[in-house]
């Protein structure tokens, strides 16, 4: 057995803490019922690993007294293991050594708790020293879109559209603090009192954002944009509603002929799960090129480049900026720019990209309506310091952007495609648009869900029709359209 031990009792911090709380627990109860308690307790059958959604779908409500425990038992884990000699062990080897110190702390602590009791215990404090801790069961979940923590007490999640509080706490804003360093120092970034904001991703690609003291008043908040491990397909956008089977169809074949595409929406509409689905439309044959700030497309491609930006090191020096990759892609011999969120100048050289010969490039942005995304591009391009005149700017973004799709997440939560809209060009100063398909919403059922559906606007030749005859994808492109509006 490795790792440090005394032949008595580990060293704890507070050694009378965890038997005073458990015997007072264990004897609290008359006489009568003691024995029944104690009689229910065996036939808790013990499980190797429990599943954790059930404790985070019951709230995870565990009472003061567990935590005191637990507290005591991980301090005298600390100083009884020898944290060097772990780090060499694989994960199920270290998980085990782990189990059987704290057992063997538990026995001569004489901690009294039942079987699922001492599972939990074991389980949570084997994530918190292998793992993100109270966070593990939460990211087991794949029907949590977000995961938000405010400060070591509090925690929500987002399920199906809707915010809910959990019964998940942190020992203490120190335990929140070390997971936070844990999951940026994963890819090599940093956060603390100097460097307070950091973005960073989950192994899985999970979108991770922290803010830490003195910008957060009331502890480190940790926001996890989580990512299913089924990666969703556009026939999946039509199974949830989110688009409309002939919608879909149209959505395809703007991807297979290189159409440029600017995906708008608002935070948490889907966004990165729609550009996800759109690349799975891309030939096998074609090298593709992603920048983002954190890496979290999913393309299955065989020739893609993952590009990433870097924040400045501790002296400010290093930063690599968006700006500084879109303008790199273009030495990379790319056939499609793939620019996870354009939120700055950037957005001038991807739209040069789209100009020169990139076909089939595609971004995302903040806005609430595709007009909103065009007007946005161009503020984001005067605001990068380029002095062009307006109408050159405009010119540009038609010249660049064929399509806007627009997402949103709908005040029941759900999430719909509101908007395939072209854009067609100029007429004097104004950029001129016009929508393939809408989401139509005619009321509410019983349970508050928003009833609606998507309809085309009767446009028979879209304005990339050339295009789509050109990759021998106009017949089918006719066929969904007349479907539509039928």
């Amino acid at each position: 057995m490795f790792g440090r031990r005394t032949e008595g009792q580990p060293v704890p911090r507070k050694p009378a803490a965890a038997p005073a709380p458990a015997e007072s627990r264990a004897k609290a109860p008359p006489a009568p019922p003691a024995p029944a308690a104690a009689a229910k307790s065996p036939q808790v059958k013990p499980v190797a690993t429990p599943k954790p959604a059930t404790a985070a779908r019951t709230g995870d409500h565990r009472s003061e007294n567990y935590y005191q425990i637990k507290t005591t038992i991980f301090n005298a884990l600390i100083d009884t293991i020898d944290l060097t000699q772990l780090a060499q062990l694989d994960a199920e080897s270290a998980r085990e050594e782990i189990r059987d110190i704290v057992n063997e702390i538990l026995s001569i602590k004489n901690v009294v708790m039942s079987i699922s009791e001492q599972e939990a215990l074991l389980q949570d404090i084997c994530n918190d020293v292998l793992g993100y801790g109270p966070l593990e069961p939460l990211l087991a979940r794949d029907d949590i879109a977000d995961i938000m923590v405010n400060g070591c007490e509090r925690t929500f999640i987002e399920v199906n559209g809707k915010v809910e509080l959990t019964g998940i706490r942190f020992r203490d804003n120190s335990q929140l603090m070390n997971i936070c360093q844990r999951i940026v120092s994963q890819v090599g970034r940093r956060v603390d009192e100097s460097s307070p904001i950091c973005d960073a991703r989950l192994p899985d690609g999970s979108r991770v954002n922290v803010i830490v003291p003195p910008l957060s008043i009331d502890g480190p908040a940790l926001t996890i944009r989580k990512f299913r491990r089924d990666k969703l397909t556009m026939a999946d956008l039509v199974q949830y509603a989110s688009i409309s089977q002939e919608g879909a169809e149209v959505l395809g074949i703007i991807g297979k002929v290189r159409c440029n595409v600017l995906i708008s929406g608002g935070t948490g509409s889907g966004k990165t799960t729609l550009l996800n689905c759109l690349t799975g439309f891309i030939d096998a044959d074609e090298r593709v090129i992603t920048c983002e700030d954190a890496a979290e497309l999913q393309l299955q491609q065989p020739h893609v480049v993952r590009l990433e930006t870097r924040p400045p090191n501790l002296e400010g020096q290093g930063q690599v900026t968006m700006t500084e990759l879109v303008r790199n892609c273009l030495r990379m011999r790319p056939e499609r720019i793939i620019v996870g969120e354009v939120r700055g100048p950037e957005a001038f050289d991807l739209l040069q990209a789209m100009n020169t010969g990139h076909d089939g490039s595609m971004g995302t942005l903040h806005a609430n309506s595709p007009r909103e995304a065009l007007s946005r591009l161009e503020s984001m391009i005067t605001m990068g310091g380029y002095q062009l005149p307006s109408k050159t700017i405009r010119e540009m973004i038609c010249g660049s952007i064929d399509v806007v799709i627009q997402a949103a997440r709908l005040r029941d939560g759900s999430r719909r495609i509101t908007h395939i809209t072209e854009v067609l060009g100029t007429e004097g100063d104004v950029i001129i648009t016009q929508d393939l398909f809408v989401y139509d919403m005619e009321g509410e059922d019983e349970a508050g869900k928003i009833i609606g559906k998507h309809k085309s606007t009767g446009i028979a030749r879209p304005s990339f029709w050339d295009r789509a005859r050109y990759y021998n994808q106009h017949h089918a492109l006719a066929a969904a359209l007349d479907r539509a509006q039928g």
